[in-house]
C-alpha cells in the first residue's frame, strides 16, 4: 500500500497528537515528588470526600500502601460514607500525615482484581503493627464475603500548602 505524503504527514501528525495526550494524562495523574517524599514517612492519610452538596466530609485517617506506579491503595468497609461517595464519583481530597499535612486531590475507583487485594493483604502487616497482630487486617475472607473493600486512588493535582481540611466548605475543583 503506498501513501501519499500528505497522507502520512496527517498519520503522523495524528500519532503526535495522541502522544502528547497521552503523556499529558500520565503526568496529571500522578503523585508529585512532594507527595512521594511525604508517604514514604506518613503511617496514616486522611481521607474526605465530597457530599452531594459539593461540601467536604470530614477528614478521617486510614491505613495505606503507595504504590509502584503512584497511585495509593486503602481499604475500608463497602458501606461507608467514603466508599458511598466514591461508588457515585466523588473526587477523594487526601492530607499525608496528618489533617495539616501535604494534600492532592485525586480520583478513586474500586480496585477487585485479586492481585491488588492480595497486595493489601500482604503489605498492611508489615506496615502496621495492629494489623500484624491481627487487628483489622485485610483478609482473603472478608474480601471474598464483601465485608472490606479495596480503593484505588490516583491523584489529579496538589493542593496548596497548608490546605486545610474544612468540613462544610466546598470541595476545590478536580481540575
Amino acid at each position: 500500500m503506498k501513501f501519499s505524503s500528505a497522507l502520512f504527514s496527517q498519520i503522523i501528525m495524528a500519532s503526535a497528537i495522541v502522544v502528547l495526550a497521552a503523556s499529558a494524562l500520565m503526568a496529571d495523574t500522578a503523585l508529585s515528588e512532594r507527595d512521594l517524599n511525604a508517604l514514604a514517612d506518613a503511617s496514616y492519610i486522611y481521607v474526605a470526600t465530597v457530599r452531594k452538596d459539593g461540601s467536604q466530609s470530614r477528614a478521617v485517617p486510614v491505613w495505606f500502601i503507595a504504590t509502584p506506579d503512584h497511585q495509593v491503595l486503602i481499604d475500608t468497609d463497602p458501606n461507608s460514607w467514603k466508599a458511598r461517595r466514591i461508588r457515585r464519583g466523588s473526587p477523594v481530597l487526601v492530607w499525608i500525615g496528618d489533617r495539616s499535612g501535604p494534600a492532592f486531590i485525586g480520583t478513586a475507583e474500586f480496585a477487585t482484581d485479586h492481585a491488588v487485594q492480595d497486595q493489601m493483604i500482604d503489605q498492611i502487616p508489615k506496615k502496621y503493627f495492629l494489623a500484624r497482630i491481627g487487628v483489622f487486617a485485610p483478609s482473603r475472607a472478608r474480601f471474598d464475603d464483601g465485608r472490606t473493600v479495596t480503593i484505588r486512588i490516583s491523584a489529579r493535582r496538589d493542593l496548596p500548602e497548608g490546605f486545610q481540611s474544612q468540613p462544610g466548605t466546598p470541595a476545590p475543583a478536580l481540575k
